[in-house]
C-alpha cells in the first residue's frame, strides 16, 4: 500500500488548496477557514486509514518528530503533499483565470502567529496519533484543531498554517514555511509531554 499512501496524500492536499484557492478567488458562503477545515475532517474519514491524511508538511514534519512515521516515508509524503497543491495552483488558475494571494508581509509577527495557530492544530492532530480520541470522532477533532489554529493566527498571517497550501496559493513567504513546522513540532512534542506518552 506504498503507492496508494502517497497518492492519498497528493490527492487531500490537492483537494484542500483547491478548496482554499476557489474560496478566497470567490464569493463562498461559507468562510475560507471552515472550508478548510471540513475539507481536512472529511480527508481524515475516507482516506485517514491510508496515509493518516496529513496533507500538510508541517505536520508530517512533527509526526516524524514524535516517531510516528519514518524519516523516508514522510519525505515522500512532503513531496506529494507540495505536488498536490502545485496541480491545485493549476486547476485554480485555469478555473478562475487570475492569481490570488494571502497578502501577508515578510515578518517575525507572521511567522509568530503561524506558529502559534500550527501549535493548537498540531495539539489536536497528536491526540489522535496517539489514539486518545476515538476514530469516529477523528474527523472532528482534526478539523476543529485546524479551525482553531486558523482563528487564533488569522488576523496577523490569514492563518494558513500549511506550507504546501501556502505555495498552492501563490505565497513564497519563509514564514509560512517555517512558522507552521516550528508550531506543529513544539504542539506534538506538547502533547506528548502532558500525556506522558512515549
Amino acid at each position: 500500500m506504498q503507492l496508494q499512501k502517497y497518492l492519498a496524500e497528493l490527492l487531500g492536499t490537492f483537494a484542500l488548496t483547491l478548496a482554499v484557492w476557489l474560496s478566497i478567488g470567490f464569493s463562498m458562503p461559507l468562510s475560507t477557514p471552515l472550508i478548510a477545515a471540513i475539507t481536512l475532517g472529511l480527508f481524515v474519514y475516507t482516506v485517514g486509514h491510508v496515509s493518516g491524511a496529513h496533507l500538510n508538511p508541517a505536520i508530517t514534519c512533527a509526526l516524524i518528530s514524535i516517531n510516528k512515521i519514518k524519516p523516508q516515508d514522510g519525505a515522500l509524503y512532503i513531496v506529494a503533499q507540495f505536488l498536490g497543491a502545485m496541480l491545485a495552483m493549476i486547476v485554480g488558475r485555469m478555473l478562475t483565470g487570475e492569481t490570488v494571494q494571502v497578502g501577508a508581509s515578510n515578518s517575525l509577527a507572521v511567522g509568530t502567529a503561524e506558529a502559534l495557530g500550527a501549535l493548537f492544530f498540531a495539539f489536536g492532530v497528536a491526540s489522535v496519533a496517539y489514539k486518545k480520541v476515538q476514530m469516529p470522532a477523528s474527523g472532528i477533532v482534526v478539523g476543529g484543531s485546524l479551525l482553531l489554529g486558523i482563528y487564533v493566527a488569522l488576523s496577523l498571517s490569514n492563518g494558513v498554517l500549511n506550507p504546501a497550501v501556502a505555495l498552492g496559493i501563490g505565497s513564497l513567504n519563509p514564514m509560512y514555511i517555517l512558522g507552521p513546522v516550528i508550531g506543529a513540532v513544539a504542539g506534538m512534542w506538547a502533547f506528548r509531554f502532558l500525556s506522558d506518552e512515549k
